[in-house]
């Protein structure tokens, strides 16, 4: 399901930028973050850091970043940072377990017919219709088209 990265993705695009200071610490939340060679999203890659590693704020431009990890510099979107250490006991999607720790039992609970018969007792019966939706609606949607998107409305790392 790509519904879970459009939707970081879109929040990350709409949060408010952190408070960040040269000198300050800054620590990497994506599994895989590129450093730019200039504050531009369509700048090249100069390097790459990993989920939670510590960079050194050198210069703050706006919503963007220039930090080093002592080995290579380069600009980041400050979206893509925290303030704090992320927790390394939890999975990269926030959870407080990896996804490997999980079962598909686990998984399917919430689309199982009691979960869908819960929802129609409750006033809740287009959660499944919607859930579907999105399902179907985020199969169509392709990384260009979210990139398309933010650029076209200054969303993000474009503002």
């Amino acid at each position: 399901m790509k519904a879970l990265p459009l939707l970081c993705a879109v929040l990350a695009a709409v949060l408010p930028a952190h408070a960040y200071a040269p000198g300050g610490a800054a620590y990497t939340k994506r599994v895989d973050t590129s450093l730019l060679a200039e504050p531009s999203p369509l700048a090249q890659a100069v390097s790459h850091v990993v989920y939670a590693q510590e960079l050194t704020v050198d210069e703050v431009k706006g919503v963007w970043l220039r930090v080093h990890d002592g080995r290579a510099g380069g600009w980041i979107f400050s979206g893509n940072l925290a303030e704090q250490k992320p927790s390394e006991n939890k999975g990269l999607d926030g959870l407080p377990i990896d996804a490997a720790e999980t079962s598909a039992t686990a998984a399917a609970r919430p689309l199982a017919p009691a979960a869908n018969d819960y929802a129609q007792r409750r006033g809740l019966g287009q959660a499944r219709a919607d859930l579907d939706w999105l399902i179907n609606f985020d199969a169509k949607v392709t990384p260009a088209d979210l990139r398309s998107y933010m650029q076209a409305n200054k969303k993000g790392e474009f503002q």
